[in-house]
């Protein structure tokens, strides 16, 4: 597992970390938004450096990307000894990380999350990837980080819509593996969290499941929940004016799939209602057309837990336990989505 670091002063705590640490080349990745609100946060910090910027955003998370970012590791002549900084949110990690466990066979990388959701989620695990041709995270590897390093004094650059989308993955956690963490976490206004203590729980929560099943065989698949739809919902607005954020994406897809749980896994009615309640709260409705459901159907047919033609899920026995490899069929998950459509 990787060394998870939890910061109250980045700079201070970063600079420190790569003194300790020997390499030939360091390298600092960003997205457009991160190289302008988190990038000054660390720079005098770093020793000598080369920085990388992309443009902001999942429709980027992409093999040209790569491309782009394989081509300036090579001009600045890394070798098998340099290390690289990903400093953003999911797709920074994924992509650099993606990037650096795939160039020259493997060079060491840093994870700094800067959003809420890859604080408590993408950073965490050593799942790295891109999308290819539509499909969410098709292309992939499992290899650790050197480090994560988590600041929450990032928080304080992201607009309320990001740090919503990180929220569903906090919830998420509570769902599958903590009733009285769910709990804690049905206040009045979500945004006034203890968000240091929130993401502690959740990396913790994450961090138990993922050193019982690094490579995702068994266990780990509780922790993709709501994923199956959710990331059904996500490849098919990516590229439209309805484009969902991740969070966004999964929140729609937790309550269909808590739907799903409660046809085939035991979710009690007052359960499902708990669940409902509380992400319509934070969440609303998102909108789409039954014309749209055939289509998104047939996206969960390329989710990475299925195994041949069947469509696996993770579904809740109950608030706090969840079991994985639940077949459903075309006919069930069409169901799922239109009783999200009809709420």
């Amino acid at each position: 597992m990787e060394t998870i670091i939890f910061s109250q002063q980045i700079a201070q705590d970063l600079g420190n970390y790569i003194k300790q640490l020997n390499f030939s080349k360091l390298g600092v990745i960003t997205d457009s938004n991160t190289s302008i609100h988190c990038y000054p946060l660390v720079k005098e910090s770093l020793p000598n450096h080369s920085h990388f910027s992309f443009e902001a955003g999942e429709a980027n998370k992409n093999l040209q990307s790569c491309t782009d970012i394989w081509q300036w590791m090579t001009d600045q002549s890394m070798d098998r000894k340099a290390l690289i900084i990903n400093l953003g949110g999911g797709v920074t990690g994924d992509m650099g990380g993606f990037c650096a466990a795939t160039y020259k066979r493997g060079v060491r990388f840093v994870n700094i999350p800067t959003t809420l959701l890859s604080q408590v989620d993408a950073s965490v695990g050593g799942k790295l990837g891109i999308d290819f041709n539509g499909y969410k995270n098709h292309i992939g590897v499992f290899t650790q980080p050197a480090a994560v390093i988590i600041s929450d004094e990032f928080l304080q650059t992201l607009p309320e819509e990001e740090l919503r989308s990180g929220y569903a993955e906090v919830i998420k956690h509570g769902l599958i593996k903590n009733e009285p963490y769910f709990n804690c976490l049905k206040i009045e206004d979500w945004k006034k969290q203890d968000w240091r203590g929130i993401i502690e729980k959740s990396v913790s929560i994450k961090k138990d499941v993922v050193e019982k099943d690094p490579k995702e065989n068994g266990l780990r698949k509780i922790l993709n929940f709501g994923h199956t739809i959710g990331h059904a919902f996500e490849s098919f607005y990516l590229n439209t004016e309805n484009h969902l954020l991740h969070g966004e994406a999964i929140a729609i897809g937790m309550l269909c799939e808590a739907f799903l749980s409660h046809k085939k896994s035991g979710l009690s009615g007052v359960e499902l209602k708990t669940i409902q309640d509380m992400l319509l709260s934070i969440f609303g409705k998102f909108d789409f057309p039954e014309s749209d459901v055939a289509d998104i159907v047939s996206l969960c047919g390329q989710d990475k837990k299925n195994e041949g033609a069947i469509i696996n899920f993770s579904l809740l026995n109950q608030i706090g336990t969840c079991d994985y490899n639940i077949p459903a069929s075309i006919e069930e998950i069409t169901e799922s989505i239109n009783s999200y459509r009809s709420i």
